[in-house]
C-alpha cells in the first residue's frame, strides 16, 4: 500500500489505462487556466522579481544579438558559404540560442527575448501591459549593446563593410514580400509558443517529457532557414533595431518598418488563432 501511494504521488497513476481521444479528452478538465492578467497592475512596480524579470530578459537579448550577429559576421567574412558554417549555421545559431535563453529564462521572465512573442502574450491576456512595455524596453536596450560588442570585436570598418548583420529586403524581393515574410515567420514562431506553453496541453501530455524550449528553437531554425534570403529573417523587432542602431546606415532604416510591423501583425494573428480557434476561449465566456 505503501508502494502504491508513492506511486500516486509521482503521477504514475494520474492517466486511466485506456485515455479517451479525440473531442471525448476534452470533457475532463484536468488542467487550470490562468485569470487573463489585467491591463496595469501597478503592485509590480514595488516589487524586486518584476525588475528580476526585465534584467533576465535584457541579459537574454544580449547575449542572443551577441552570438547570432557574430556568427552572420563570420559568414559573410568568409570567401565562400563552403569555407563557413553558411546560411544552415546561421539558422542554427539563433535556434540554438533561443533553446538555450528560453530553458534558462523561462522560469523567471517566461523568456520572451522578443518583442513579438510579448505583444502577442500581451493580447492574450498573459501579462499586463505594464510588464509587456518594460519586456520590449529591456529587449530592445540588450539587442543594442549585443550588437555594440559585436562592433567592438569586429572593428567599425570591418563591421560596417560586412553589414552589420542588419535586416533588409534583399535584390530580388519586393517590401510586400518582406512583409509577408515577416508576418508569416512570426505568426509560426508566436503559435509554437502559444502551443508549447499551452496549459490544456501540459496538463494531457504530463506522462511525456516536454522540453517546451526545443519546439521554440526549432521554429526559429526553421523560419531562418526559410526566409534569410528574403530579409535575413527579423521575427524580432529588436533584433532588428539593435542591429540597425550599431550599423547605422540609411538602407538598414529603409526597410525597419517591415521589421515591426510585420512582426507585429504575426504575432496578433497568432495570439488570434490560439485564443478564439484553438481555446475557443470567447464561446467559453459566453457557456
Amino acid at each position: 500500500m505503501e508502494g502504491k501511494e508513492e506511486d500516486v504521488k509521482l503521477g504514475a497513476n494520474k492517466f486511466t489505462e485506456r485515455q479517451p481521444l479525440g473531442t471525448a479528452a476534452q470533457t475532463d478538465k484536468d488542467y487550470k487556466d490562468l485569470p487573463p492578467a489585467p491591463l496595469f497592475e501597478p503592485g509590480e512596480l514595488k516589487s524586486w522579481s518584476f525588475y528580476r524579470a526585465g534584467i533576465a530578459e535584457f541579459m537574454a537579448t544580449f547575449l542572443f544579438l551577441y552570438i547570432t550577429i557574430l556568427t552572420v559576421m563570420g559568414v559573410k567574412k568568409s570567401p565562400t558559404m563552403c569555407a563557413s558554417v553558411g546560411i544552415q549555421g546561421i539558422a542554427w545559431a539563433f535556434g540554438g540560442m533561443i533553446f538555450a535563453l528560453v530553458y534558462c529564462t523561462a522560469g523567471i521572465s517566461g523568456g520572451h527575448i522578443n518583442p513579438a512573442v510579448t505583444f502577442g502574450l500581451l493580447l492574450a491576456r498573459k501579462l499586463s501591459l505594464t510588464r509587456a512595455i518594460f519586456y520590449i524596453i529591456m529587449q530592445c536596450l540588450g539587442a543594442i549593446c549585443g550588437a555594440g560588442v559585436v562592433k567592438g570585436f569586429e572593428g567599425s570598418q570591418s563591421y560596417e563593410v560586412l553589414g552589420g548583420g542588419a535586416n533588409v529586403v534583399n535584390s530580388g524581393y519586393t517590401k510586400g514580400d518582406g512583409l509577408g515574410a515577416e508576418i508569416v515567420g512570426t505568426f509560426v514562431l508566436v503559435y509554437t509558443v502559444f502551443s508549447a506553453t499551452d496549459a490544456k496541453r501540459n496538463a494531457r501530455d504530463s506522462h511525456v517529457p516536454i522540453l517546451a524550449p526545443l519546439p521554440i528553437g526549432f521554429a526559429v531554425f526553421l523560419v531562418h532557414l526559410a526566409t534569410i534570403p528574403i530579409t535575413g529573417t527579423g521575427i524580432n523587432p529588436a533584433r532588428s533595431l539593435g542591429a540597425a542602431i550599431i550599423f547605422n546606415r540609411e538602407h538598414a532604416w529603409d526597410d525597419m518598418w517591415i521589421f515591426w510591423v510585420g512582426p507585429f501583425i504575426g504575432a496578433a494573428l497568432a495570439a488570434m488563432y490560439q485564443q478564439i480557434v484553438i481555446r475557443a476561449i470567447p464561446f467559453k465566456s459566453r457557456a
